[in-house]
C-alpha cells in the first residue's frame, strides 16, 4: 500500500528560456522506495524538470514538497542537503582529478586542526566504492584516461556513495555495455529495497519495463499523465509520448549498393586498431558493432585523420590517399559525426546557424568577411531539409533538444557534400520520434548514393538499419554478415565476443 503522503511532489512547475517554454504546469509525484520512470521525446522538458529538482535551475512558477513539507531548491547544495542526487546526462566529472577524488569531491576526509586532506584515505574510500559495485577501475586513475562508459560508471558510483533518499538518473546506460546495464539495474533494485526512490530517465523501453513501478509522461513541456507500468504497454507509452500512432521507425534503404568507394587495408593505430581491412560500397549502410573497448570509435577516428595510423593504407575510388588530419578527410569527401556530440560534435554555446555553416566557412568567406546572405540560404536549406525544430537559426544549439542538436550536426557534415558519412552512435540519448527522423535521413542519403558507416551499440539499430554488418573484437575485425537472414542478434553477439555465444543477460534479468 502506498503512503498517503508522497516522498516528492513537484506541483505546477513552469520554466521558460528565450524563445522556448520548456515546462508548463508540470506535475511529478514519487513515493518512497519507488522506481519512477520519466518519459518523453527530446524537448519534452525532462532534463529541465530534474535540473530544477537538483537545484541547477530555479522555476518561474510551481512548488516542491518533500514528505508534505514545502522546500526551496535554490541551489545544488540545498538539493543535496535534502538527500537528492542527480546523475545528469552530461557527465560532471573533473577530468584532471583521480577517480577517487571525484567520488569524494566536496566531502573530502581531513584530519587535525589544519584539516589536512588524507589522500591515502580518499583513494581507499574510492576503491571500496568501486569494488562494492564490482567495477574494474583503479581509484587512482585520472578520469581523463577513462573511456566514456567508465566515466559513466564512476558518475553512478559517486551518486550511490552518498546517503540519498532520491536518486535521479538521466540516461545512465547510454554509454554502458549490456553487462554493465544488468549490473546497474540490479543495483537499482537493491536501492528500492532499502527505501531509496529512483527517478529514471531512459529511451530504452526494455529497461523501463524491467525496473519501473510508475511512469510519468511529458510532451512539449506539458504533463500528459502518470501510469502504473503494469497497466500500459509499449505502444501505449509511445502514443502518449508523441500524441499519435507511431509506425515502424526503421527505414532501411531499398537500393542495391554500387561500386566500391572506400577500401581500408591492414590499418593499425595505437593499441586499439590492429591490422583492419574492409571495404565500403556506394549507397550502403555498413553497420559496425562491438563491445566497449573493441576499437570501433578508434577505427573511425583513424580513417578521419584524428588519430594517426602507424601502418596500413586507405583507398578512395581505387586511388590510394594519405589522410593525416580531418582537413584531408573532408577534401576526400568524408564526413564524421562523432560519438560525443556535446564535446566533439558541436559548439553548444553558438547558434544553429554557426554550427551548420562551420564546415563551409572557407566557401562562405569573401574578402575576409562571411557572406551572410549565402550563409543564411545554406542554413535555411538544412533546417528545412532535416526538419530542425528551432525558433530561429540564431537560437543557441544548447537550447535545442538532443535530437535537433544531432540533426544540426549531421547538417554540418552534409553541407560539405560528402560521399562517405561516418555516424558514431547516431541516435544515442535521443527519443524514439527523433530516431525515426534520423533513420529516415540516413535512408534518404543512402538512396541518393552517399555511403554510410554506422557505429552503434544498439542491436535493434544495427539489425534494422544496416545493409551489411561488420563486428569488431579487441581492435580487429571479428566477423562480417552480408545476408539479411544472417543479421541476427545471436550471430552479431557471437562474432562481437570473439566466437562466444554471449546471449543477452539483460533479457534474462
Amino acid at each position: 500500500m502506498e503512503n498517503k503522503t508522497p516522498l516528492l511532489q513537484m506541483k505546477n512547475i513552469s520554466k521558460s528560456f528565450p524563445g522556448v517554454k520548456a515546462l508548463d504546469q508540470v506535475q511529478l509525484e514519487v513515493q518512497t522506495g519507488e522506481v519512477h520512470a520519466l518519459l518523453g521525446e527530446n524537448g519534452a522538458g525532462k532534463s529541465t524538470l530534474i535540473k530544477i529538482l537538483g537545484g541547477l535551475l530555479v522555476p518561474d512558477e510551481g512548488e516542491i514538497y518533500l514528505d508534505g513539507t514545502k522546500v526551496d531548491m535554490k541551489d545544488v547544495s540545498s538539493s543535496e542537503s535534502m538527500g537528492i542526487s542527480v546523475i545528469h546526462q552530461e557527465l560532471c566529472l573533473a577530468p584532471n582529478m583521480t577517480v577517487a577524488e571525484n567520488i569524494v569531491l566536496g566531502r573530502e576526509p581531513s584530519r587535525g586542526p589544519w584539516h589536512l586532506i588524507n589522500r591515502k584515505e580518499i583513494k581507499q574510500f574510492g576503491q571500496d566504492i568501486l569494488n562494492q559495485f564490482d567495477l574494474e577501475i583503479d581509484a587512482g586513475e585520472y578520469v581523463s584516461n577513462l573511456t566514456v562508459a567508465e566515466q559513466q560508471m564512476v558518475e553512478i558510483a559517486k551518486a550511490l556513495s552518498k546517503d540519498n533518499r532520491i536518486i535521479v538518473m538521466d540516461e545512465p546506460t547510454s554509454s554502458l555495455t549490456e553487462k554493465e546495464v544488468v549490473k546497474l539495474l540490479d543495483t537499482i533494485r537493491g536501492l528500492k529495497q532499502k527505501g531509496v526512490s529512483v527517478i529514471y530517465i531512459s529511451h530504452r523501453m526494455e529497461e523501463l519495463f524491467s525496473i519501473a513501478d510508475k511512469v510519468t509522461i511529458l510532451r512539449d513541456g506539458t504533463y500528459v499523465g502518470t501510469r502504473n507500468m503494469n497497466d500500459v504497454g509499449y505502444q501505449g507509452l509511445v502514443q502518449m509520448m508523441v500524441g499519435r500512432e507511431l509506425s515502424e521507425i526503421y527505414t532501411k534503404p531499398t537500393v542495391q549498393p554500387g561500386e566500391k568507394i572506400l577500401e581500408v587495408r591492414n590499418l593499425t593505430s595505437g593499441k586499439k586498431v590492429k591490422n583492419v581491412s574492409f571495404s565500403l560500397y556506394k549507397g550502403e549502410i555498413l553497420g559496425i558493432y562491438g563491445l566497449v573497448g573493441s576499437g570501433r570509435t578508434e577505427l573511425m577516428r583513424t580513417i578521419f585523420g584524428i588519430d594517426k595510423s602507424t601502418s596500413g593504407d586507405i583507398y578512395i575510388n581505387n586511388k590510394k590517399v594519405r589522410i593525416q588530419n580531418p582537413q584531408d578527410a573532408i577534401k576526400y569527401g568524408i564526413g564524421f559525426v562523432p560519438e560525443d556530440r556535446k564535446e566533439q560534435g558541436a559548439i553548444l554555446i553558438q547558434s544553429v546557424s554557426y554550427n551548420v555553416s562551420l564546415t563551409r566557412l572557407n566557401k562562405l568567406v569573401k574578402w575576409f568577411q562571411v557572406d551572410h546572405r549565402q550563409e543564411d540560404r545554406l542554413v535555411e536549406q538544412y533546417i528545412d531539409k532535416l526538419s530542425i525544430r528551432t525558433p530561429s537559426p540564431e537560437q543557441k544549439l544548447m537550447h535545442l533538444s538532443g535530437g535537433n542538436q544531432q540533426k544540426a550536426i549531421i547538417s554540418k557534415w552534409l553541407a560539405t557534400e560528402p560521399n562517405i558519412l561516418i555516424l558514431d552512435e547516431p541516435t544515442r540519448g535521443i527519443d524514439v520520434g527523433a530516431k525515426k527522423e534520423i533513420y529516415s535521413i540516413m535512408s534518404d542519403l543512402a538512396q541518393s548514393g552517399v555511403s554510410i558507416i554506422m557505429v552503434s551499440s544498439e542491436l535493434p539499430e544495427i539489425i534494422n538499419m544496416s545493409t551489411r554488418v561488420m563486428t569488431m573484437n579487441q581492435g580487429e575485425i571479428s566477423g562480417e554478415l552480408t545476408i539479411e537472414s544472417e543479421i541476427t542478434q545471436e550471430n552479431i553477439l557471437t562474432h562481437a565476443t570473439g566466437g562466444i555465444n554471449n546471449e543477452s543477460e539483460f533479457a534474462k534479468s
